[in-house]
């Protein structure tokens, strides 16, 4: 006869004698342990290790920083010396747990886990270093947060196991030309991710350093520079996946199955990021458009200050910075002040008043006036033209010119134009006033009689 508890549904679920059964076989080996006195005495010596450690690893860096104070400013050299200081209360520790290990070998005494523990630490600081000299905070975290899990399961053993299980869980991908078939396991893309993350971020220190030399190199123009920095940063991420891919042994003919959905991805979502990118190639290419250039794109001047692989960094005389898709220069077309030449001239229109008889001279006035700018170029003779009769002023055109676009336009313009208003006033030229003349054909002869006698 069963009774209720034979038919509960909770042990169709949960095995619970199963789990019942685990935890006092783990709880038995946590007994035995403890009352074992070797075991006890390693646990005990690790927690005392400590204490000596708190107390002379801050005396340990108090003294290398004053040993080196003010000798190594900069440099790796700088940031390994940096790195042992940060890590100097764990290195005593590692000390104190070398003396004890020593000491236990030599009373012939279990030492496993003191290896243990020293295994651990000496994980613990090879990766902590790496990551405190690795400049970028990401990287630095991802290598600490995936090498020292690894570092841990190897120095328990149980590094194997978990790489097994890993491998188990695969993805069949198809099969190779031999036949044989292809799986994609998460340890392999665990381990393809670990390599690609290493050998991008050395990728990107080699494209960095690469950088700063073509930087320093005066006889490379900043075109070339920005155009061998760009195809760098796309290459170089290429150049360590397939590297990473090839470390972990993976058929690169497998990824043709995959072809005809990147071809999709590409041509619909990913179509203006491929057009921009292809633009940026093209303006480099060209060199319509390089740093430093002065530009004016939908009435908005200003001047280049980067070229990256997506878009043009156009800086204003406001300070705003406006990041301008590639893909606009090539379709919409803009105006380069300073492609060929920085020389460029600009236009200053003005009027004065029909009163004035002698309009030659006003074209000489504006000349001068032009002249007496400092930016306005010494060498190309300003030229004032009589453009039209205008309704209120006779118009004129005072064209000059500059060899620095890239510090403004407007505010040359408006020095041009105080320097006519101050040589128009001191020689008495008049600025004219807008006029508009009425003229009355027919009107009523009362009102007639009201404008003359406003009396009545």
């Amino acid at each position: 006869m069963r009774t209720p508890q034979d038919d509960s549904a909770l042990d169709e679920l949960l095995p619970t004698e199963a789990l019942q059964e685990k935890v006092q076989a783990l709880f038995d080996w946590a007994l035995a342990t403890a009352t074992d006195i070797n075991v006890a005495l390693q646990l005990g010596l690790v927690l005392v290790a400590f204490i000596p450690a708190l107390i002379f690893g801050p005396r340990l860096r108090h003294v290398v920083e004053s040993l080196t104070r003010g000798r190594i400013k900069t440099g790796l050299t700088r940031r390994l010396l940096t790195a042992g200081i940060t890590l100097a209360t764990p290195l005593a520790l590692l000390a104190v747990l070398a003396i004890e290990r020593v000491v236990l070998g030599a009373v012939e005494r279990p030492v496993h886990l003191v290896d243990a523990a020293m295994s651990l630490m000496t994980a613990w600081l090879v990766i902590r270093a790496v990551t405190l000299v690795i400049r970028s905070r990401f990287w630095s975290k991802l290598a600490f947060y995936i090498a020292w899990p690894v570092a841990a399961l190897d120095v328990f053993g149980l590094l194997d196991d978990v790489v097994m299980q890993l491998q188990a869980l695969a993805i069949p991908l198809g099969e190779t030309a031999d036949g044989e078939p292809v799986d994609l396991s998460l340890f392999d893309i665990l381990r393809t991710m670990i390599y690609f993350g290493a050998l991008f971020w050395a990728a990107s220190f080699a494209g960095r350093a690469i950088n700063t030399q073509l930087e320093r190199a005066e006889e490379i123009s900043p075109a070339l520079r920005a155009l061998i920095a760009k195809v760098l940063g796309f290459v170089l991420p290429i150049i360590a996946l397939l590297i990473a891919l090839q470390l972990t042994g993976f058929n690169l003919a497998t990824l043709a199955i995959f072809s005809g959905a990147v071809g999709i991805g590409v041509g619909l979502g990913l179509q203006k990021t491929v057009a921009n990118f292809a633009a940026g190639f093209t303006l480099l290419a060209d060199k319509s458009i390089k740093p430093g250039d002065a530009l004016e794109v939908d009435g908005t001047f200003g001047w280049v200050t980067g070229m990256q692989s997506r878009y043009v960094s156009m800086r204003t005389r406001d300070g705003t910075e406006h990041l301008i898709p590639n893909e606009h220069f090539i379709a919409n077309g803009v105006i380069n002040w300073s492609k060929s030449d920085r020389i460029v001239r600009m236009h200053a229109p003005f009027g004065v008043a029909y009163e004035t008889r002698d309009l030659k001279r006003v074209q000489d006035l504006a000349i001068e006036a032009a002249k007496t700018v400092e930016r306005v170029v010494p060498d190309k003779e300003p030229v004032c033209n009589l453009m039209s009769y205008g309704a209120s002023s006779v118009d004129f055109d005072l064209r000059f010119w500059i060899s620095d676009p890239q510090n403004g336009l407007a505010n040359v313009r408006s020095e041009v134009l105080i320097a006519i208003w101050e040589a128009f006033h001191e020689n008495g030229v008049e600025f004219p006033y807008p006029q508009v003349d009425v003229h009355l054909k027919d009107m009523p002869a009362g009102a007639i009689k009201r404008l003359a006698d406003p009396q009545d």
